[in-house]
């Protein structure tokens, strides 16, 4: 391993990636090929790095449960489907990252075992240790809980040092800088703060599983195509959540 790997902060990370991150804007397609093999390219030059990638991704692109549910589906069968489009966004990242070279492994939380195997904590883990990108689908594989949560879940079971989550934004603001010109953006903001202030940037489920454990999540804004490599070689990215005071830029 050369020096620059040793001296990475974080060597072992959680991408949580939503799938509207997957559609073009103004695009018909749920998924963007073009979108996806981009994504694929960054892990990549990531990996090249020496850093484990464990990546979760959402299903907003095909299907919101929570969304279905308030126009009157029943929210448990509302999930179910959530879940399973995770899996077809997976599925999508993955064929992207082996066209690449990138060995890959889909793991999901609800078995399917003609296209997935299914969440085994040590199998994953073994996976990242012999250089294979993990992508976590279906979630939790229960009903209420978003990707979010299946993030900072994940990440705890497998050991990561980091969540690192892409947004549309470059961090987390005191509030909407879409609508508020004179919003200031954090460089730092504890776990208390962000969910004393709902800043809806991840729910408080996965705040607090991240809290209670003492992982740090770093927002940032998934259109810089550095930023996963910046962040996890230590340099200052978007918004760094932790235990510590929150610092206003």
């Amino acid at each position: 391993m050369s020096r620059h790997m040793a001296t990475l902060p974080y060597k072992r990370i959680v991408l949580k990636l939503s799938g509207e991150a997957l559609r073009a804007p103004g695009s018909g397609d749920v998924i963007s090929p073009q979108i996806v093999n981009d994504l694929a390219r960054r892990i990549q030059e990531v990996q090249a790095m020496g850093v484990e990638i464990a990546v979760v991704i959402g299903g907003g692109n095909i299907w919101r449960g929570l969304s279905a549910s308030h126009r009157g589906m029943e929210r448990t069968t509302a999930d179910y489907m959530g879940m399973l489009a995770t899996v077809i966004n997976g599925m999508a990242l993955q064929s992207q990252l082996e066209q690449l070279g990138v060995n890959t492994r889909v793991q999901t939380a609800i078995e399917m075992k003609e296209v997935a195997e299914p969440f085994i904590r040590r199998r994953a883990m073994r996976h990242l240790g012999l250089g294979r990108v993990v992508i976590f689908v279906a979630g939790t594989g229960n009903p209420f809980f978003s990707t979010d949560t299946t993030a900072a879940l994940r990440a705890n079971e497998i050991g990561a040092q980091v969540i690192l989550k892409a947004t549309k934004v470059d961090g987390i603001y005191d509030s909407d800088p879409k609508k508020n010109p004179n919003a200031r953006k954090y460089d730092r903001i504890s776990y208390t703060e962000a969910l004393t202030k709902r800043l809806e940037v991840m729910d408080s489920t996965s705040f607090s599983l991240c809290m209670d454990n003492n992982i740090p999540i770093i927002v940032f804004d998934m259109m810089d195509r550095e930023s996963i490599k910046r962040a996890v070689r230590g340099e200052k990215v978007g918004t760094l959540v932790t235990s510590e005071a929150s610092s206003l830029l």
